[in-house]
């Protein structure tokens, strides 16, 4: 059986504009009116389930400055931003950084534990609920990442994966400036 070139053509257009819409849609709902009005505002609060037990409420984080990160267990990107968190966390978590990694997708809690043990993850991980993916604008992209000054105030968001030096570049300004840039004033 042979192939017409010309049906191949119009197959691989049509897949290419498909693939186009798909991203100029998941953009545009992310820079939709909700999300905006996140910005420079108090991040929405809620209260979700560790999956280690216990729940977390995220205003009893505030005088931390939060990195939050919307994951979910099958998001390639996810897994590779997981252990630049690690690190991060390590690294920042002496100077106030808290990482609250969100878990937005339907796997079981076990599940998420094994994930995140096999990811060495050393922040808390929540269940998420779509309520609360909502009230951030929703979360059209994984990972989605906001950063939050100490005061609860949403400073930026990173929508999908980024390079690591944007993280850090969002976590120094959500920790302003640090107690020993202070000291020596």
């Amino acid at each position: 059986m042979k192939k017409n070139p010309l049906v191949l053509f119009f197959v691989g257009a049509l897949v290419a504009v498909m693939l186009f819409a798909g991203i100029h849609s998941a953009h545009n709902l992310a820079r939709g009116p909700k999300n905006e009005q996140l910005m420079g505002g108090i991040a929405p609060d809620f209260e979700l389930p560790k999956v280690d037990g216990g729940n977390l409420k995220l205003s009893s984080l505030r005088g931390k400055a939060v990195l939050l990160n919307f994951w979910a267990t099958y998001c390639e990107p996810c897994k590779v931003e997981m252990p630049w968190f690690v690190e991060l966390q390590k690294q920042y978590g002496p100077e106030g950084l808290q990482i609250v990694g969100v878990a937005m997708d339907d796997a079981s809690p076990s599940d998420i534990v094994a994930f995140a043990r096999k990811m060495g993850v050393n922040y808390p991980i929540l269940i998420g609920q779509e309520s609360v993916g909502q009230s951030y604008g929703g979360i059209p992209v994984m990972p989605t990442t906001f950063f939050l000054d100490r005061n609860g105030k949403v400073l930026s968001r990173e929508f999908g994966l980024q390079s690591r030096s944007i993280f850090v570049e969002h976590i120094k300004q959500a920790l302003g400036p640090s107690a020993t840039t202070q000291a020596l004033k």
